[in-house]
């Protein structure tokens, strides 16, 4: 998949690595189209960045994800590639009385329940190009959970599982199905997160990843040098190493 040449679907591209992504395309010579919900950010990246397009969008809202497919494939025939990056991460106490389930209920509707209703409205435009791609975005704690973000490891264990049977399932179509892995970076995810120096800066993250999802060869998965503990971690024998480092006692 040449995603240079490429018009792409990027949710949540208005933050974040979503934004660092899209630009980073973009440049390239891509067409980008990007979703946010928040429209000030949205509309100051368009702003930025005049050859990109954007739409408002809540991705949590089912019947908004339907028409939205419906207008966006309307508006953009061309379109022949999606990254499901819209996501969001919330610190959870599991021992709270009570516990707040609305956390669990809006991570789950965001980060697995809109990419897989949005692959679905796709699916049939997708399959009637020549070319097509769907890309997910997991997390390194898909594959080495923190505790106190138990619903979003889960979500993003999820979507890794989701993703291969996926590109199982379309292995005789058209559409390449590519999953990238980013480990911690230095973004707005949580508070305080951008400042972290543990973090993986954003700048370099996004530019080793657009290498990787560019390469002649697409790869099945886009895994920074950073990340790689983390995916690793049970073939190697050191998930038990890398779970203290990320959930010290």
């Amino acid at each position: 998949m040449d995603f240079s040449k490429a018009t792409i679907l990027i949710t949540g591209g208005n933050s974040g690595i979503g934004r660092g992504v899209a630009e980073a395309l973009a440049s390239r010579g891509a067409k980008v189209i990007i979703t946010g919900r928040n429209a000030a950010t949205l509309a100051e990246t368009i702003a930025a960045n005049p050859t990109m397009l954007g739409y408002e969008l809540d991705v949590t809202n089912a019947d908004n994800v339907s028409s939205f497919a419906t207008r966006v494939t309307a508006d953009h025939p061309d379109l022949n590639a999606v990254i499901h990056n819209a996501g969001i991460m919330v610190i959870e106490d599991v021992l709270a009385e009570p516990y707040n389930l609305e956390i669990v209920d809006r991570t789950i509707s965001t980060n697995l329940l809109a990419p897989i209703r949005l692959t679905t409205a796709l699916l049939p435009h997708l399959r009637n190009k020549k070319e097509a791609a769907i890309v997910t975005v997991s997390s390194g704690l898909a594959f080495v959970p923190r505790t106190n973000a138990l619903t979003y490891s889960a979500s993003k264990a999820a979507i890794h599982s989701w993703t291969q049977s996926l590109r199982h399932e379309l292995r005789n179509t058209n559409i390449t199905v590519v999953e990238i892995a980013p480990p911690l970076v230095a973004t707005d995810l949580t508070p305080g997160q951008s400042a972290n120096p543990q973090a993986m800066p954003l700048k370099a993250f996004v530019s080793e990843a657009v290498e990787l999802l560019c390469s002649d060869e697409t790869p099945q998965e886009v895994l920074v040098q950073r990340v790689l503990p983390q995916r690793t971690a049970e073939q190697t024998g050191n998930f038990g190493k890398v779970f203290g480092m990320i959930n010290p006692s």
